[in-house]
């Protein structure tokens, strides 16, 4: 495990993609939050709505290059047959798999926490000082909405890496991804019995998950918070186990 965490990390920081993508998802996530923060419009009473979940709102779009670097992960060496190369130098493929998935939540805690902490820094600059005492990292829900949307993160990473491994195709991987992450929420709102779409915004990876970031009203949600990210974890797993059966049983 050692000599593979080593290669998978040599890997990771000898190409600029991972950067680039990182940095991607710290930037997309700063700039979408500000944008939705800079929109706020608080009076002596608050700033209206859920300031923190309004604040994280980038994660959104910030997800993507997350979702896309795990992919290439993997799929880039399918695609590239550098697959072979990996799985001669370590045999044992689950070690290659975990190795990849430690290596990959590694990196993505680290991004993942300066886009979080980089969107509540924008919104505190932004809002005035009653929007910023909401933003205070010392407020319990608020913390909770930080750290968890960085879990949030970390497990779409994994979602991704399962789904490539299982695929072998970054191209169709990428595509299955993120149609789970936005076309799923797209067809719940298009569903017109209230039990089943409520059940599909309770099911669904990013639905579920991003129900961290509420602060305000959560008796309202589908879902209680630790809940939906419980359930966002509970697919990242299957698409691991099932990614790592199907990388046992198959030929490179």
């Amino acid at each position: 495990m050692k000599r593979a965490l080593h290669a998978e990390w040599t890997k990771m920081r000898t190409v600029p993609g991972p950067l680039w993508l990182l940095l991607g998802t710290a930037g997309t996530t700063v700039a979408l939050s500000a944008a939705a923060t800079a929109v706020v419009n608080c009076t002596a009473n608050g700033c209206g709505g859920d300031t923190t979940k309004l604040t994280l709102m980038g994660v959104y779009l910030g997800q993507a290059p997350v979702a896309i670097l795990a992919v290439l992960l993997i799929g880039g060496e399918y695609n590239s047959g550098l697959i072979r190369t990996t799985l001669t130098a370590v045999p044992r493929r689950a070690t290659v798999l975990a190795a990849k998935a430690v290596t990959l939540t590694g990196v993505v805690a680290v991004g993942g926490s300066v886009a979080v902490l980089g969107a509540v820094l924008a919104g505190r600059l932004i809002l005035p000082d009653l929007g910023d005492r909401e933003l205070s990292p010392s407020s319990g829900p608020t913390l909770r909405a930080l750290f968890g949307t960085v879990l949030y993160l970390i497990l779409i990473g994994l979602l991704s890496l399962g789904v490539a491994t299982a695929v072998r195709d970054a191209a169709t991987s990428i595509g299955v991804v993120l149609g789970l992450l936005y076309i799923v929420p797209i067809v719940s709102q298009t569903i017109s019995d209230p039990e089943w779409r409520r059940l599909l915004e309770k099911t669904a990876p990013m639905g579920s998950g991003l129900a961290i970031q509420a602060t305000t009203n959560l008796g309202s949600l589908p879902i209680s918070p630790w809940a939906g990210l419980g359930v966002t974890a509970a697919w990242a797993a299957a698409a691991l186990v099932v990614g790592g059966l199907l990388l046992r049983t198959r030929n490179a």
